[in-house]
């Protein structure tokens, strides 16, 4: 896989400031960005995944225990280049109106990336940017057909049970993140909005939106089952969005524990 120097790379917004309601067993001491998978935060694998495809600016939203987010983000070792800035956008801010006080880290750009901080997926970072420079609409989100929670029965039009599909992949698609934006989306959002509703609703009426499919692996760590699962992945070795180096995560693992140690101290 191709990876441009930094320079070609536009900033990327995380959005860091949710409370994470239902993870709530992980999240009551921290901010659901910090829940770890594999003794780091998901937040680190979601700037990892980034960082490994040339991406060097981060801006994190955050909001909720954002001061454990800035420690975090301080403490770190980034790979060379990388550079971790945090930006309090308030408790209660909804997801566009995160993006919205942004504005004056972003509106010098051209363009730049958003995604959840929660979210990891084995994408091809590359063909989702060339992708959107290539459509030259204001903005492009990434679709995915995630796996149905339940198993499938399949059945015949006498009731005959035909077979059983385990937990088979949606028909439908929903929105995965990994977003790219043209700076001027920036007049489409408003201090209370919600990015997935009136904006991106907007920019599709205007035809300024497209869907980048991403058909490998994605998932979102929505609730205790799914960190669950992402650590089993990660334990296993058999982590589909590590797109980055062993040595990376052997890197940064004693700063992690470190700062864990802090916070419980802290608390």
């Amino acid at each position: 896989m191709s990876r441009a120097s930094g320079a070609e790379r536009p900033p990327v917004v995380i959005l860091c400031g949710g409370r994470g309601t239902r993870l709530r067993e992980r999240t009551q001491e921290i901010p659901k960005p910090l829940v770890e998978i594999g003794s780091m935060p998901i937040v680190w694998h979601v700037i990892q995944l980034y960082a490994a495809h040339g991406f060097r600016r981060f801006v994190l939203a955050t909001g909720y225990k954002g001061e454990l987010i800035e420690r975090f983000a301080a403490s770190q070792r980034w790979p060379q280049g990388v550079s971790v800035q945090c930006v309090d956008t308030g408790l209660q801010t909804q997801t566009g109106g995160r993006i919205k006080l942004l504005a004056p880290w972003l509106a010098r750009e051209e363009l730049f990336c958003a995604t959840y901080a929660d979210g990891v997926a084995d994408i091809d970072l590359d063909r989702l940017l060339a992708f959107h420079r290539a459509h030259r609409a204001l903005a492009t989100m990434t679709v995915v057909r995630p796996r149905l929670q339940f198993g499938v029965t399949e059945l015949a039009p006498d009731g005959r049970v035909r077979g059983f599909r385990e937990k088979p992949r949606s028909e439908h698609w929903i929105n995965g993140g990994f977003f790219c934006f043209q700076a001027a989306v920036l007049e489409h959002l408003d201090g209370d909005s919600v990015l997935e509703r009136a904006p991106l609703q907007r920019l599709a009426a205007a035809g300024e939106l497209r869907a980048h499919r991403h058909e490998g692996f994605w998932e979102c760590m929505d609730t205790y089952k799914d960190a669950v699962e992402l650590n089993d992945m990660w334990a296993s070795g058999q982590a589909p969005w590590r797109l980055w180096g062993e040595q990376v995560g052997e890197h940064h693992l004693a700063v992690g524990e470190q700062l864990a140690q802090q916070g419980a101290g802290g608390a």
